[in-house]
This record gives C-alpha cells, structure tokens and sequence, in this order.
C-alpha cells in the first residue's frame, strides 16, 4: 500500500490521522484498515499527543464504505478475517485512552459510518451523509454497524436505516443524535473540529482517560457495576497532580496548566 494512502500528522498535541483515497472516495480496503489501526496504536503510546481527529481527504467522502473489490469470490470462511479487522479497529478507537474526534466530511457510508461510530465525537459538514447501505449487496453491517447504531440513535430508528439501506443528510443526523454538531463547509469543519481537539488537549489527560472508561463500560456491564466503576475512577482522579493544581486554579482564579498525571 502507498505510504500516502493514508497520512498522520502532528500538532501542539493533536494527532490528525486522514483517509487519503479521493478518487475511491476514500473506500477501506485492507491496508488502510492495518495502516489505520497502526496509526491510532502510535497515536495512543505517544505522549505528546492528547487527542486524534479522523478524516478524509477532500470534500466528498470521510469513508465511502469498504473496498467491495474485495469482497468478490469471497464466502464465510474467507471474509471473516475483513470483518474481524474492521472490528477491530472500531473497538482499539472506542478503547483508546485519548479522545478520538470523527472529522466527517462527505459520505460517511457503511464502513466509514461505522468508524465514526466508534468514535467520541463526530462533527459533520453540511453535505455529509451516514448510512449502512450493505442490505443493497445482500449483506449487513459487519464492522460493528448493528451494535453501535442502535445505541447512538435508538433500535426503531437504527433498524429503519440498517433494513432500509437509507442515507441521511447532516441535519437529519444531528437531529437523531448521529453527529454532534455541523459546520457550513468542510473549510470550518476542519478548522472547529481542530479548535475542540485544541480545548481538549488542555484538559487533565488522566480525568479524560477514566471518564471515557467510565462512560464506555455503560454498555458493556449491569448498572450496579458502572456506578461501582464510577466511585472507584473518580476517588482515583484524587491522587493526581491534575486534581490538586485544578482545584487550587479554580480557588486563585487562574487557568489551570494540567501536566496529564
């Protein structure tokens, strides 16, 4: 796979990791999908970098799906390990430490759908569009599609989608909870998604790591045991440096300056 199939660039702690396959509309094949989680992997153990943004290159697709040329000759036994390295991809960014902000520029389509998903938060420019079309190839959505769709926009509304194979615009997505803010343009997506990556590279890095914890073992166990995890993560946050200078800012009236430990 060319190197620039996919790019990763650094900046005052914010990695951008970006989909370069415009005239594919920057479709996942299995290199991408490797190199992809090889990069959120350096991004993750490098500890200059506080937050990641994912995108695509121009202004016409985040993700437009999988590379169906590999899906061709294919049967149970020998796509399993396409749908297994999507998966897990998607559950490395959902687990990651870091907070992982979803660009999304354009199509944002089976797949690509699926890779925002995973992520924390998604902002949208004005003409991009979600949706698991796989049910037009005579198949479902296998990168965690059917999982994390019904969580962010409620079973009826994902059913309606994954049966349906619909795409939705930008508003319509923001309205069911799909993304979570929209921009004009993919100029001002770029530039407000870089300046939220920017505020929350500032935050106290230990705090955001359990919190995302926190908030994710929301749908992995029984109530009881989150708020159980919760008491336990937030007594943990007491013995950080962090802690001690945000409450001694807060008390001074000063901006905090968090060292991430």
């Amino acid at each position: 796979m060319s190197e620039q199939e996919v790019l990763y660039d650094k900046s005052t702690g914010v990695a951008t990791i970006t989909i370069n396959r415009p005239a594919k509309y920057n479709a996942l094949n299995t290199s991408v999908v490797t190199t992809l989680r090889e990069l959120f992997k350096e991004a993750e153990n490098d500890d200059s970098i506080r937050v990641v943004i994912l995108t695509g290159t121009g202004d016409k697709a985040f993700a437009a799906g999988a590379d169906i040329t590999e899906f061709q000759g294919r049967n149970s036994k020998s796509v399993r390990p396409l749908a297994e390295n999507g998966q897990e991809l998607c559950k490395y960014i959902e687990a990651m430490s870091k907070p992982v902000i979803a660009a999304v520029n354009g199509f944002a389509l089976g797949g690509g759908c699926e890779i925002a998903m995973a992520c924390d938060i998604r902002h949208a420019s004005s003409n991009a569009k979600f949706g698991q079309p796989e049910i037009d190839l005579g198949i479902i959505p296998g990168f965690g599609g059917t999982v994390r769709l019904p969580r962010l926009v409620g079973l009826g509304m994902a059913k309606e989608l994954v049966y349906s194979g619909n795409q939705v615009k930008a508003d319509e997505a923001l309205r069911i909870g799909l993304v979570n803010k929209i921009y004009d343009s993919v100029e001002e997506l770029h530039k407000g998604t870089l300046e939220l990556a920017k505020k929350l590279a500032l935050k106290p890095g230990v705090a955001m790591k359990l919190a995302k914890q926190s908030m994710n073992n929301t749908w992995a166990t029984p109530v009881a045991d989150n708020l159980e995890f919760e008491v336990d993560v937030f007594c943990k946050t007491f013995d950080t440096e962090d802690k001690d200078e945000g409450v001694e800012a807060f008390l001074t009236k000063r901006k905090p300056e968090f060292k991430h430990r």
